[in-house]
C-alpha cells in the first residue's frame, strides 16, 4: 500500500529516481567543481545545472535539496575518490602512500572540496553528519586499520594514545592549507610523518 501524501510504501520510502545512464556521474563530477570554485554557501541548483549541461529539474527529480546533492557528490564522484587501503610493510610507508597519492593531501580536487565546505559545516548540522558519514568515514576506516597493522607489527608503543595520534597528520596538514596557507606537499608531508608522528608512534621509549 502507498501513502498518497509521502509517497512510503509498507516496505519503506518512496526513493528517488536515479539518472539514467552515465548523466548521474557526470553531474556529480560537475558538483563538485562547482563545490571547488565556488564553495557550498555560494552554490546553487541552477550553477550546477549549468556546469553539468542538464535541466535543473533533472536534478531536483534526483536531490531535492544542494546539501543532498553535494554530499552524494563528495562521496561518489571521481574527483574525489576513497584511498586505496595501503600495506608497505611500515607505518611510514603506509602514511606516505595514503598521504601523497590520488585522494590524498596533495591531490587538488579533494583539499579544494573541504575548503569549499569549511563555511558551512560547522553551522549546518545536517550538512556535518552527512560530511561525517559518507565523506570522512571510510577515509578514517582506512586510516585506522593503517594503524591497527602498526600496532601488530610493534610499531607503536602501548602507552601511545592511537586515536590522538591517527588524527595529528591531516590536523596539521589541514591547520597548514587552511589557517596558514602554505600548500601541501610531498616534503611538507614527510615533516610531519618523520618529526611528529614517528616519534609520538614511540611514546616514551623515545624518551
Amino acid at each position: 500500500m502507498t501513502d498518497v501524501a509521502t509517497g512510503a510504501t509498507e516496505t519503506g520510502p518512496r526513493q528517488r529516481p536515479r539518472v539514467e545512464g552515465g548523466r548521474e556521474e557526470e553531474i556529480l563530477d560537475a558538483t563538485v567543481e562547482v563545490v571547488a570554485e565556488l564553495g557550498y554557501d555560494r552554490l546553487t541548483m541552477d550553477a550546477v545545472a549549468t556546469a553539468a549541461k542538464a535541466s535543473k529539474a533533472t536534478l531536483y527529480r534526483r536531490w531535492s535539496t544542494k546539501a543532498e546533492l553535494v554530499v552524494d557528490a563528495i562521496s561518489r564522484a571521481k574527483g574525489c575518490p576513497v584511498p586505496d587501503d595501503v600495506d608497505t610493510g611500515s607505518l611510514r610507508g603506509d602514511l606516505i602512500a595514503l598521504s601523497c597519492d590520488d585522494g590524498g593531501f596533495t591531490s587538488e580536487m579533494p583539499m579544494s572540496v573541504i575548503a569549499g565546505l569549511l563555511t558551512a559545516l560547522h553551522r549546518d548540522a545536517d550538512l556535518q553528519r552527512a560530511f561525517r558519514e559518507r565523506f570522512l568515514a571510510p577515509r578514517i576506516n582506512v586510516v585506522n586499520r593503517i594503524y591497527a597493522r602498526a600496532v601488530q607489527r610493534g610499531e607503536i608503543a602501548a602507552d601511545v594514545d592511537i586515536e590522538l595520534l591517527s588524527t595529528t597528520l591531516p590536523a596539521v596538514i589541514i591547520h597548514h592549507a587552511f589557517i596558514l596557507g602554505i600548500e601541501p606537499t610531498d616534503e611538507l608531508i614527510l615533516r610531519v610523518i618523520d618529526n611528529v608522528i614517528l616519534p609520538a608512534a614511540r611514546g616514551s621509549q623515545a624518551r
